[in-house]
């Protein structure tokens, strides 16, 4: 059921969590568990229209490669040299 609080629509019932003085929040156990979040894990925030998406962003195998970015040291030659690292 759709609600209004100060003239921004929210679901009755949320599950909420409270920011701290330090701008930082506890992702409720809830949450945690229906996106399967583990310490450690990254998420992302989408904003629309006052309203945020939060969803768990998965780590692509470019992502999780630090040599990636760095198309200089892509070669054969420092892949073989870096592959024992």
């Amino acid at each position: 059921m759709l609600a209004e609080r100060k003239g921004i629509p929210y679901i009755a019932g949320m599950i909420r969590s409270r920011l701290t003085s330090k701008s930082q929040t506890t992702i409720p156990q809830s949450v945690r568990k229906a996106l399967g979040l583990q310490p450690g894990d990254e998420i992302g925030y989408v904003v629309e229209n006052g309203q945020v998406v939060l969803t768990r962003v998965s780590a692509t195998p470019e992502q999780d490669d630090p040599f990636a970015t760095f198309s200089e040291w892509n070669s054969v030659a420092d892949q073989q040299a870096y592959a024992g690292l």
